[in-house]
């Protein structure tokens, strides 16, 4: 049974909120949910996935957390969980969403939305100039001398951009846009999918004092859609790289410093990892992937910058947490800070210099995931998996994934049935006949969450479940065959939302029109709110 969980009403949880310590707003339900309405400052870690994400939101086993659900129907199964892994200042919305809504407090729809609406004020307060679709298009039948700028990370840029756009992450472009427009009579034009990494990417420019013109492409690749043009699918272009330029290092540090980034020693640093227990502290590299890949500091996490400041509240879940930034070049941590800075949630500082004797770690960041008391999974190969398939007693084995709807209907193992971790159990009572298999099977991206499931359903139920060794991905990767779509998906599981890009045809154009519109109203809707206190400053 729960102890020590203590139920705030919302006018005491809308109190702590203001109250100037350290708090973290934890929404546990499924992520589709999410979206549909939370609190502002409130991030995301469904019930579902809660060991894979709780440590990364909130890594201090003492911080002040909050669950959130919609009735109080989750949190207390959460609270049990990061009980037995160490988190003792626990406490539950109580009522949920819904006594906040009926206390008169707002929730808000989509994701990362404190980023998002910092991008609309940007826009709004420093007057960010901007450049439409069809403008642009004129400009390119006039001939005139530009470059588009696509400020989105690599992986995104391929799936689709505006045809010539050329690649360059937001937190890069101080860094590398004298590569691609070395001319200062250039005129430079940034987009993104939407709206906010367009403007980000532009006033980034503008305050690092480039001589080049700048412009924000207006509403961005979906802009460019709904005027009834095509994407450019599978570009390659990249912006060079440069080293940091002595010119751009000293503005980038009149601006954070402005701001109020505080810039900071080794030993400090080490002084705040050393204080961990009674301030929470977030170490990020904000450099690419590959630069992060190749060689980083030992314990810190990734997050590339220009995601960092668009999606805040994916990467801390701590409100007024100490956040240090790192990049040896310095210039894309201080770009990076800056931002953060201004959101107004958190401490921002930057790493100076890392001593030549720092711990270094090569590869991709490591994936903390929670302590559970399920035991240990019971794997199998997914060689194994499709040799049973195959066999005269295929109907022996059944098999579920429990990851990503959105990645599911793309690519899935055959046969196999979608339903996420906590719709399993429902899958199974409401389908006995058609589960009287001997072995269940439960598979994920990575296999990680699958088996974290597989274990707590094999001690619930008594029967045999396995977890897939290494996932789909692991699958995939043996070159075994994979089917598409939505045929044997458990209805109404709300895993996932679902962004404007998932949806296709008319139902899409809709999509970027509600969307855009969304981003837009942010500005003024979280007035409502009041609790989010961005802090901008002008810059000369």
């Amino acid at each position: 049974m729960t102890q020590h969980l203590t139920s705030l009403t919302p006018a005491q949880l809308k109190t702590a909120i203001a109250d100037g310590h350290e708090i973290a707003l934890i929404d546990v339900r499924e992520e589709g949910l999410f979206g549909l309405g939370h609190l502002l400052l409130s991030s995301s870690a469904p019930l579902s996935r809660l060991e894979l994400l709780i440590e990364r939101l909130v890594p201090r086993r003492g911080a002040r957390l909050v669950l959130i659900d919609a009735q109080g129907e989750t949190a207390p199964i959460a609270a049990q969980r990061l009980q037995h892994a160490g988190f003792h200042n626990l406490h539950v919305l109580a009522g949920g969403t819904t006594a906040w809504v009926a206390a008169g407090y707002p929730l808000f729809d989509g994701v990362y939305v404190p980023s998002k609406a910092f991008g609309e004020v940007i826009e709004h307060t420093l007057k960010t100039p901007v450049i439409d679709v069809d403008a642009l298009e004129q400009l390119r039948r006039d001939g005139v001398d530009h470059v588009v700028v696509d400020s989105r990370p690599w992986e995104e840029y391929r799936l689709r951009t505006i045809p010539g756009a050329i690649n360059c992450p937001g937190a890069e472009l101080a860094q590398r846009i004298q590569a691609i427009a070395p001319d200062p009579e250039t005129l430079v034009v940034v987009n993104c999918g939407g709206r906010t990494r367009s403007i980000l990417g532009a006033q980034t420019l503008i305050h690092a004092a480039i001589p080049n013109p700048v412009l924000s492409l207006k509403d961005g690749a979906q802009g460019w859609v709904l005027s009834g043009r095509k994407l450019e699918v599978g570009a390659d272009r990249v912006a060079p790289y440069l080293p940091a330029q002595a010119p751009a290092l000293a503005q980038a540090r009149k601006v954070a410093q402005q701001a109020g980034v505080q810039i900071v020693d080794w030993q400090t640093v080490q002084g705040f990892v050393q204080q961990d227990s009674a301030r929470s502290v977030f170490l990020f590299d904000v450099r690419g992937p590959q630069e992060y890949q190749a060689s980083h500091l030992a314990g810190w996490r990734h997050a590339p910058g220009g995601q960092l400041v668009q999606s805040t509240d994916h990467y801390v879940g701590t409100l007024r947490a100490r956040v240090v930034l790192h990049d040896p070049q310095l210039l894309r941590a201080l770009t990076t800070a800056a931002w953060v800075q201004q959101l107004g949630l958190h401490e921002v500082f930057v790493l100076e210099q890392a001593p030549a004797t720092a711990a270094l770690q090569a590869g991709p960041e490591i994936q903390p995931v929670l302590p559970v008391t399920f035991g240990d999974a019971v794997w199998i190969q997914p060689s194994d998996l499709a040799a049973l398939q195959a066999s005269a007693q295929s109907d022996a084995v059944a098999v579920f994934d429990i990851d990503s709807s959105l990645d599911y209907r793309h690519a899935h193992i055959p046969g196999s049935w979608h339903a996420g971790r906590p719709a399993l159990g429902a899958l199974w009572a409401t389908e006995p006949d058609r589960f009287k298999h001997t072995t269940l099977v439960i598979t994920s991206a990575d296999g990680t969450l699958a088996g974290l499931a597989a274990a707590e359903w094999r001690r619930a139920t008594g029967r045999d479940v396995r977890a897939l060794l290494g996932g789909t991905q692991a699958w995939q990767q043996q070159g075994l065959p994979t089917e598409a779509g939505l045929a044997r998906a458990a209805p109404q599981q709300f895993d996932r939302w679902y962004g404007p890009w998932a949806y296709e045809g008319e139902a899409q154009l809709q999509a970027f029109r509600d969307y855009l519109s969304w981003e837009v109203d942010l500005a003024e809707r979280i007035h409502l709110d009041g609790d989010l206190p961005i802090q901008l400053q002008a810059v000369a």
